[in-house]
């Protein structure tokens, strides 16, 4: 069981004795009164979607599905081709089961693939995944990285904020769970 604070895109979930895979995650503060967690789901047995609001306190059960480590190999269109690293077969993923997770596309890197009754329902990154900056300011003369961020866009179309003295064409280390940068890769 988790918190439902806990949620993130792309975790399979039982809700109403049924298993949901988590299609989108905003959380709510109202002014002075509890938090919630809005959610939108797709219920895997039907293929239906819809929304669905949390008390930021409500104790959600985690579906128990096969997982399997999967090698992305490559993508064309809104599919995406991936490879088990034990048994060498090859599965499709498309785009709404990737979610926000296609930003962390990169040849070779081993995502955790969910199975529910032999079909393909969710994926989890890598914690860390390299990824170069393709567009970002110049730096700025005296900047330390205390000050201030600035925006970048990776080679993948992810946007995030990174110190200023990051450089185009550097390669950075991305936290793929929190979506922050982390450090230069070395």
């Amino acid at each position: 069981m988790i918190n439902a604070t806990q949620l993130r895109v792309g975790m399979t979930i039982v809700y109403k004795d049924v298993p949901h895979i988590v299609m989108s995650v905003h959380h709510l503060t109202p002014g002075n009164k509890r938090g919630l967690v809005q959610t939108k789901l797709r219920n895997l047995k039907t293929g239906n979607s819809y929304e669905h609001r949390f008390r930021s306190d409500d104790r959600i059960e985690r579906a128990i599905l096969e997982r399997c480590e999967m090698e992305y190999l490559y993508s064309e269109g809104p599919h995406h081709y991936f490879m088990n690293t034990e048994t060498y077969e090859q599965t499709t993923l498309d785009d709404d089961i990737m979610g926000e997770n296609r930003y962390y596309l990169v040849s070779n890197v081993k995502f955790t693939v969910e199975f529910y009754e032999g079909k393909p329902v969710g994926v989890e990154p890598p914690k860390v995944v390299e990824l170069r900056v393709v567009e970002t300011p110049p730096n700025i003369k005296g900047a330390t990285a205390a000050a201030s961020q600035k925006p970048a866009t990776l080679e993948t179309g992810l946007t995030l904020n990174v110190p200023p003295f990051i450089e185009k064409g550097e390669v950075i280390r991305v936290d793929a769970w929190e979506r922050k940068y982390l450090e230069r890769a070395g």
